[in-house]
């Protein structure tokens, strides 16, 4: 993300991701036509925000880090486009699960 001419920081307990490529092609290179392809529920944390808020002020920080590998809910997150690429902003309690590596 460092890379970017520009850069989208997200605020609060924001998380910034940048999905898996959907398969386009079976192992013996069948091609998959888009309506076919199975939606893509992976992604690489490329940026996080400092973290939420509580009753008391203090901040509540966000439980995954840039490169993380995570998994994602069906439907939700806010589609950004940055330098030609698709991002997508997500909440960090909609983050479903982090892959161990």
């Amino acid at each position: 993300m460092a890379a970017l001419g520009r850069r989208l920081i997200p605020l609060m307990d924001r998380i910034l991701v940048e999905r898996f490529a959907a398969e386009t092609q079976t192992k013996s290179g069948i091609m998959i036509p888009d309506k076919a392809q199975a939606k893509v529920q992976s992604g690489t944390i490329v940026a996080v925000g400092p973290g939420g808020r509580n009753e008391k002020g203090e901040t509540i920080p966000v439980s995954v880090k840039v490169g993380d590998k995570v998994l994602l809910p069906d439907w939700g997150g806010t589609k950004v486009e940055v330098e030609e690429k698709e991002y997508y902003l997500f909440r960090d309690s909609d983050i479903l699960g982090k892959w161990e590596s």
